[in-house]
């Protein structure tokens, strides 16, 4: 265990990032600074003035690892309270706030070891930020009510629900924690707990458990952004010398998993539709000498064409589309974990065999340095990636804070891992892998347990009963909440003020017209040496057979494996060799070829990308792989509650008629009746530059990017490709409710709405203005409000408009508790009612506020940029759009949302589908006045139900 180092005076350090040829240099690095307080808050600045915004990231040193046995879920459950009310933020916390400044939305995550609270925004709301952090250090507590706690817990139940409970698979890592892990070592339960534990919770276990952990001396704060560090200074001594230091808190040791024998466990999953089988073997803590040989192990065994499980699972045997294999380390342990998620009714006994000769082949074969190389270049692209925004860079900081003791430790672990010798892999797999006991979980569909692996045992899963009448714990939250006051030297409970406003950027945007049809798109920046680009063609499934959806879908995945001139396995070594990215995707309108790669590697990287465009392979033996793997997508889609309720609403929405009615990948049907021939004539007809733009943003010039066109522009000929006129049904006259059943589901999927307009359309943008109180604002919506934070039925509710150059829904989409499916329509369908007659004046300042000053963001990451670049392409904008919105928000009236509402969110003009349990749900949705439910199963076409 590495001791944590706390510093007492100011440090800079520069962090010089290496490739992964040790002999050279990229000429980028991280400055930062750390100091610590006389509390023991330790803080770590970094400077990014690239654009005007600023992530502020608080991290306490406490997950479900420190919680006590029966009492577990506690960390998580601070996750959600810590953005509740506090004493100077008063009612709504830190979400309200968030609602009004513009930032990305507060949020969290629980780990096993830590739980950490972030959010970017404008940097003129950095002192707001650092005052609302610096109460939920020092000013919280109090303000936590047995009415709260109660409401929570529901809040989180119903996560679980969503994550856990109700998906396919959701209960694997519980069933192998638990077998992993005896009883007492932290890491025998999950971090969202149990739902016994978080409903046994009582307001003094959950005052308990802040006291002793959420401390300044068990706290890292990460400013990172475009600030003034000396006036940041300033304020966090203001907001957080006078906080107490806590109670000295002694570092867990490190606990390892010991595994005495192999235990075979196996579990009928009601919503799983394909068997999987998974080993998991006892690993290494963070930073250990051998997590990086292990980390470089997993991709060796399972990723990629050369790696032996590929070769022996996927193309000799045909017993899956894809095996996989991580190396997950923690604080206290870790776990080495192999899955294979095989076909259907494939008899996990012969993957087990399969597996076995798959070991047997790498132990044979072994792997080349170049092997080595590849996978070291991948890490290397994926490094910067993860550095593209100032949040993740503050994550980074804080991790390596917490868990190394020391920020510029971030240098040291990746030059850790391109230190890793061929003679480092092998010894790992002897070591932790080879011939070592593990859990082994065989997670079967209900009703096939003689697929699961011979000599299982019955695993324990706990599974909620959802009983109708039987409501959880009640609460009812207060207009205002009396409580003492946390004595300070100063008036904390006024909000500071805004700092100078930051002024919008809108990056520069060059354009040129090609040749041959094409139209290029391209933002140059310098921030991180790499380049991100796509090639998208208009078309996708718009241009297929309606017999025959997912043609285009196919095709876009063939494209990847193998060229004219290189089989798939050199393709995608080329690809590897140079750290590069390459997908090719097809969806309702487009398909996209896109890369994401090192500067240095651009010209080669795009080389490939238009060998991989110009020069098919079409090779038989992997079409028949990619047709099987779409055809078990299919199959786990017909089990998942979330996509069936996705697939039925657009099949009523769009109707029959409209091809846009289906889902891209297909049905079973029409994917079994699609040839090779039929993916060549697609490819032969409808792909043409003519269709086509390229959006380029990186570390390159628009000389550059031109001049690396050339060959495709005089290679690719244009096509005459119509893309088809379709017909649009209106919103239906009145409303109409259906219903999927899914036998014994742990919550209801909702999805409500009907086909609105395209994003061309005038009231588009006032359309998405008018939404953001309604359910479009996160934490701010009134849905939000409502169903979770008032009621708990949900563990989160949106609305929202999704049309492209087409018209699109208009949707609302939410997971809720089984047994209020009826009363959270009836919920829904009245704040729709009461929507325009209840808008505010403070309700438009708000939406005006964030709507405004949310653009400080609009262009921080690569990805941002690239979807600027689209709308410009797609809808013919100009770069100035974001500018010309905010004057539609500055315009905005409270008679003009109350039109927009009574027009674009009439509860009597939709559809709404409801996937749950209909034998005890379905009559009772009749109450919401729109007729008796259709029940849909069986209404879909085959491979949809």
């Amino acid at each position: 265990m590495r001791p944590n180092i706390f510093f007492s005076t100011l440090i800079a350090i520069s962090l010089l990032f290496v490739s992964c040829n040790n002999s050279q240099q990229q000429d980028f690095k991280v400055d930062y600074e750390k100091f610590t307080l006389d509390n023991g808050l330790e803080v770590i600045f970094h400077k990014d003035s690239s654009d005007p915004v600023t992530a502020v990231a608080l991290t306490f040193h406490v997950g479900s690892a420190r919680e006590k046995e029966g009492k577990t879920g506690f960390a998580h459950l601070f996750e959600h309270l810590l953005f509740l009310e506090s004493e100077n933020l008063g009612k709504g916390g830190l979400d309200k706030m968030s609602s009004r400044i513009g930032g990305s939305g507060a949020n969290g995550s629980t780990s096993r070891d830590r739980t950490n609270y972030f959010q970017t925004v404008p940097n003129d709301a950095l002192e707001k930020m650092i005052w609302a952090e610096a109460d939920k250090v020092g000013y919280f507590i109090n303000t936590v009510t047995e009415a709260v706690v109660a409401k929570e817990k529901q809040v989180v139940k119903n996560e679980k629900r969503q994550s856990y409970d109700n998906r396919p698979y959701g209960h694997t890592n519980y069933v192998i924690t638990k077998n992993m892990y005896p009883e007492g070592h932290p890491y025998n339960w999950e971090v969202i707990g149990s739902l016994e534990d978080l409903q046994n919770a009582t307001l003094a276990d959950v005052k308990e458990f802040y006291n002793r952990w959420y401390v300044p001396n068990n706290a890292t704060l990460v400013i990172a952004g475009d600030f003034d560090f000396d006036q940041a200074k300033e304020w966090v001594h203001k907001y957080f010398d006078e906080i107490p230091r806590g109670e000295e808190i002694e570092p867990l040791e490190v606990q390892r998993a010991e595994l005495n024998e192999t235990k075979k466990l196996m579990y009928e999953d009601n919503f799983a539709r394909l068997p999987e089988l998974r080993y998991t073997w006892a690993g290494v803590e963070n930073y250990h000498p051998d997590s990086y040989a292990l980390n470089i192990l997993s991709q060796l065994l399972t990723s990629g064409k050369k790696s032996p499980f590929y070769k022996v699972l996927v193309e000799e045997k045909q017993l899956t589309s894809n095996a996989s294999m991580f190396n997950r380390t923690s604080e206290l342990a870790g776990e080495v974990a192999l899955n294979v998620r095989a076909y259907p009714n494939t008899d996990l006994d012969s993957v087990a065999l399969a597996i076995d000769e798959a070991f047997a082949r790498f132990e044979q074969d072994g792997f080349t340095d170049a092997d080595l190389d590849r996978i070291k270049a991948g890490i290397e692209t994926g490094f910067y990636n993860g550095l593209s925004s100032v949040l993740g860079k503050a994550f980074q900081l804080a991790q390596y804070n917490i868990f190394a003791g020391d920020p510029g430790f971030i240098n040291q672990d990746i030059k850790n891992i391109l230190a890793v010798t061929k003679e480092d892999v092998m010894r790992v797999y002897d070591q932790y892998v080879k011939g070592q006991e593990k859990v082994v979980t065989s997670f079967v569909p209900k009703g096939q347990a003689e697929l699961a692996l011979s000599d299982s045992d019955m695993a324990e899963v706990v599974e909620e009963q959802i009983v109708m009448g039987r409501e959880d714990e009640q609460f009812t939250l207060p207009e205002e909440t009396e409580y003492e006051r946390t004595p300070s030297s100063f008036d904390r409970s006024t909000e500071p003020p805004y700092g100078n406003s930051p002024e919008l950027s809108v990056p520069d945007v060059w354009n040129a017209s090609m040749a041959n049809g094409m139209t290029v798109y391209g933002i140059e920046n310098n921030e991180l040496p790499l380049v991100n680009f796509n090639i998208r063609i208009k078309g996708g499934m718009l241009l297929e057979d309606e017999e025959k959806i997912g043609v285009s879908n196919l095709m876009a995945q063939l494209m990847t494996k193998g060229t004219a001139n290189k089989t798939p396995e050199e393709l995608e070594e080329a690809i590897d060799e140079l750290g590069a990215n390459i997908r090719v995707n097809s969806g309702r309108q487009y398909i996209t070829v896109s890369a994401t790669t090192l500067r240095k590697n651009y010209e080669k990287t795009l080389d490939l990308v238009e060998e991989i465009l110009m020069e098919p392979r079409w090779d038989a033996a992997e079409f028949e792989l990619v047709k099987q793997n779409t055809l078990s997508q299919i199959a786990q889609i017909t089990a998942n509650p979330n996509a069936i309720a996705a697939n039925a609403f657009d099949n009523l929405i769009y109707g029959e008629e409209n091809i846009l009615s289906n889902n891209p990948i297909g049905s079973s049907e029409s994917v079994e009746a699609i040839t090779l021939d039929d993916l060549k004539s697609y490819y032969e007809s409808n792909l043409s530059p003519s269709l086509t733009d390229v959006h380029v943003v990186g570390s390159i010039s628009q000389s550059d990017v031109l001049n690396s066109l050339s060959e495709l522009e005089s290679a690719w000929t244009a096509k005459d490709v119509r893309l088809p006129e379709l017909n649009f049904p209106d919103a239906p006259e009145s409303s109409k409710v259906y219903f999927y059943d899914v036998p014994d589901a742990k919550q209801s999927v909702i999805r409500f709405g009907y086909l609105a307009m395209s994003e061309t359309d005038e009231d588009y943008y006032p359309a998405l203005v008018m939404n953001y109180i309604l359910g479009g604002g996160g934490f701010a919506s009134r849905l939000t409000q409502e169903l979770r934070e008032g009621k708990g039925y949900t563990y989160g509710i949106r609305s929202g408009f999704s049309g492209t150059d087409l018209p699109g829904a208009f949707s609302i989409s939410s997971g809720v508790r089984t047994n209020v499916t009826y009363e959270s329509a009836a919920l829904v369908k009245q704040i729709l009612e009461d929507y325009p007659d209840t808008f505010t004046e403070q309700d438009l300042s708000t939406t005006k506020s964030f709507l405004i000053k949310s653009n400080a963001r609009a262009f921080e990451t690569a990805g941002a940029k690239l979807n600027m670049l689209e709308n410009l392409s797609a809808y013919g904008w100009s770069p100035e759009y974001v500018k010309e919105r905010e004057a539609i928000v500055n315009n905005m009236t409270i008679e003009r949302i109350q039109d927009l509402a009574n027009q674009y969110a009439d509860p009597d003009r939709m559809i709404y589908v409801v996937v749950g349990d209909a034998r005890t749900q379905m009559d009772r949705l009749s109450q919401l006045g729109y007729g008796e439910p259709v029940l849909l199963n069986g209404y879909f076409k085959e491979g949809m139900d």
